[in-house]
């Protein structure tokens, strides 16, 4: 069973950063691409990014492009994102996936 649960969430001013964790377990994580998804009061989900299972393709959306960075520990079955110069626009739960799968995600908000 495929498992994912994200921390790192908070409370953070404009410009501020923040860096998410999902801890996966229940498959072989070194083979799976893993995303990062977001959502926003009241609106879609929204893909924000992915990493190949060996760690050596990225991709972003461009609406956080050059500010956040996606990266994992295939060692520890961990995925991060590393999220810098953070806008309200940002404040969203996120959401670490594999497929259709997601955690219960992490509240992160931007706000002065």
């Amino acid at each position: 069973e495929v498992q994912l649960v994200e921390s790192g969430g908070g409370l953070v001013q404009p410009g501020g950063s923040l860096t998410l964790s999902c801890a996966a377990s229940g498959f072989t994580f070194s083979y799976a691409d893993m995303n990062w998804v977001r959502q926003a009061p009241g609106k879609a989900l929204e893909w924000v990014a992915v990493i190949s299972g060996a760690g050596t393709s990225t991709s972003y959306a461009d609406s956080i492009k050059g500010r956040f960075r996606i990266s994992r520990d295939n060692a520890k079955n961990m995925l991060y994102l590393q999220m810098n110069s953070l806008e309200p626009d940002d404040t969203a739960m996120y959401y670490c996936s594999k497929g259709s799968s997601r955690g219960q995600g992490t509240q992160v908000t931007v706000s002065s």
